[in-house]
């Protein structure tokens, strides 16, 4: 009886409309999936694919060696559950540019360091991101940096070695400066 309530229980989450369900995802990551929170993304904007293939990995447990609070969250969606949430959170409006200014020694520095790397290339020449490559315009400064380092050291993996390719020779200071210049950077405040 006990498991029937729950799968009752599951089956009338699942008819509520999206955003009603996406409701519960802005507790971690923010208002119209803007982060307030220490080293967790703001999801708004981000392009629908990379969205599907985040939580798909999350709901595979494939994000780390242990499970994630993401992972409890994710394990009962379906994939068209997957697919609803990304198209959501891909309209919603990008996070703005965060105060105070940037530091322009930081943001001069990080900026080179991102040409020198051809960050744009993938992530698109105003860093909104497209197919599975996130956007990393405006995103949290602590959370930027901390998938950088999760990546150059393998903690984190990507689609291919691309990402720890291209971080393996870069010092700290320089991703740490690479971060302030990504949460800063000017980019269109409108969702693609």
């Amino acid at each position: 009886m006990a498991a029937l309530a729950l799968l009752a229980g599951a089956d009338a989450l699942a008819a509520e409309p999206i955003a009603k369900r996406a409701e519960a995802c802005f507790a971690c990551h923010g208002a119209g999936g803007h982060s307030q929170t220490a080293l967790t993304p703001s999801i708004a904007a981000q392009p629908a694919f990379f969205t599907v293939a985040q939580l798909f990995l999350f709901r595979d447990n494939r994000r780390g060696k242990t499970p994630t609070p993401m992972y409890e969250i994710a394990k009962g969606m379906s994939n068209e559950d997957l697919r609803a949430y990304a198209d959501y959170f891909a309209k919603l409006a990008p996070p703005p540019v965060p105060a105070p200014a940037p530091d322009a020694a930081r943001f001069a520095r990080g900026r080179a360091v991102a040409q020198q790397h051809h960050c744009a290339s993938c992530h698109n020449p105003d860093f909104t991101g497209r197919e599975q490559m996130p956007r990393l315009a405006n995103q949290r400064e602590d959370y930027l940096l901390k998938s950088m380092r999760d990546y150059k050291s393998g903690a984190r993996v990507g689609y291919s070695r691309g990402m720890e390719e291209t971080l393996v020779p870069l010092a700290d200071a320089d991703l740490a400066d690479v971060a302030h210049f990504l949460a800063h950077f000017p980019a269109p405040q409108k969702p693609r």
